[in-house]
């Protein structure tokens, strides 16, 4: 039950919550492990002492994949969060993708 109420506390949480099919919730995952992979290496790169245009170029890469990550959740988000909302008269999910946008394009 105090890990609800801490979720919700969250700063960065809304609370809500979504069912995901689980095709997309693989793929989700499976670029994250990637990620996570790629950070790992960046790490070990820095435990090795490598040269730091060499770690640039492999945070840049970590940096790509999330945008790419984002971009794919955020088009999940739109076909379906979004457009169900508004299919359901709810347009205050209108406000709710707009002020998202504002936060990721800073």
């Amino acid at each position: 039950m105090e890990e609800n109420k801490e979720e919700k506390n969250c700063p960065c949480c809304s609370g809500k919550h979504k069912e995901r099919q689980e095709k997309e919730k693989k793929d989700l995952m499976n670029r994250l492990k990637r990620i996570e992979g790629q950070v790992r290496g960046i790490e070990n790169m820095l435990e090795k002492d490598a040269y730091c245009t060499d770690v640039l170029i492999q945070v840049s890469a970590v940096t790509s994949a999330l945008n790419s990550f984002n971009k794919v959740l955020l088009a999940n988000h739109v076909k379906t969060c979004v457009a169900d909302n508004i299919r359901q008269g709810n347009d205050e999910v209108i406000d709710e993708l707009v002020t998202l946008l504002q936060k990721l394009m800073k």
